[in-house]
């Protein structure tokens, strides 16, 4: 029996097996949770639902985090076939890609900083009120995803790293406002991954090279090390722990 037998949790930004949210989806099966899945569109739902069949979960759903009508719609489904929620994770970031090359000054336009922060960070807040209710009288933990962008200046990051920041933030003022209510919240900053996601950043390989190098644990982080970590904190195993930003990066 896993350390999350009984729990019931909804996975929002598995894009493919190399996501890290697929490495978290793994972990918590491996330990006993349900698992629900969503998908961003029709393209991404024909490779969510084999790796959802994979860990035995035939409940995937579609959400656009900027429509607050998905996400109402998301989590009646989740009413309907569950009752109650233990655990959302939160692993959903997008700028466009013109913002995430060259000067930051020169290419953060108004609309890409409105729809980084929209979706990056403002979905955590959207997804925390609706997956209240179906967390009442449980030890619920909702888990987002960051990146030391949010606190350091990383070249061709740009606006993520301002999108990242007010996640962290969101983290905490969330753990604030929900921990009276038994539900917990924190964050995981993961080091470079070589995901879909991260295809978007410029000179990205020469990072993961760098980091290698001067890591303390020199390498790399997997999506296993951050999946087993993110487990835990989502966890009965993690009760004492909110509000937190734990670092996943080797050091």
């Amino acid at each position: 029996m896993g350390f999350m037998s009984g729990k019931r949790a909804l996975i929002v930004g598995v894009a493919t097996e190399r996501s890290i949210a697929w490495g978290i989806a793994e972990a918590m099966h491996r330990e006993g949770a349900e698992l629900a899945f969503t998908y961003a569109n029709d393209k991404l739902r024909e490779r969510v639902e084999p790796l959802a069949a994979s860990v035995g979960s035939n409940v995937v759903l579609p959400l656009d985090v900027t429509s607050d009508t998905q996400i109402d719609a998301v989590f009646a489904a989740l009413k309907e076939r569950w009752g109650s929620l233990d655990v959302v994770v939160h692993a959903v970031a997008y700028a466009p890609r013109e913002a995430l090359a060259g000067s930051f000054t020169e290419h953060t336009s108004r609309e890409a900083f409105a729809i980084a922060h929209d979706v990056s960070s403002y979905s955590l807040t959207a997804l925390a009120r609706g997956a209240m209710p179906l967390m009442q009288g449980r030890a619920g933990s909702i888990l987002t995803l960051s990146y030391l962008g949010a606190v350091r200046a990383i070249p061709s990051y740009n606006v993520m790293g301002l999108a990242k920041a007010s996640l962290e933030a969101n983290v905490r003022f969330l753990a604030a406002d929900l921990g009276p209510h038994g539900v917990r919240v924190n964050g995981i900053s993961a080091g470079p991954i070589k995901t879909l996601a991260a295809a978007g950043i410029g000179g990205f390989r020469k990072m993961l090279a760098r980091v290698a190098e001067t890591a303390p644990l020199r390498r790399n982080v997997t999506l296993q090390d951050v999946g087993n970590a993110a487990a835990f904190l989502c966890s009965d195993l993690a009760a004492g722990i909110t509000g937190e930003i734990v670092y996943v990066d080797g050091g």
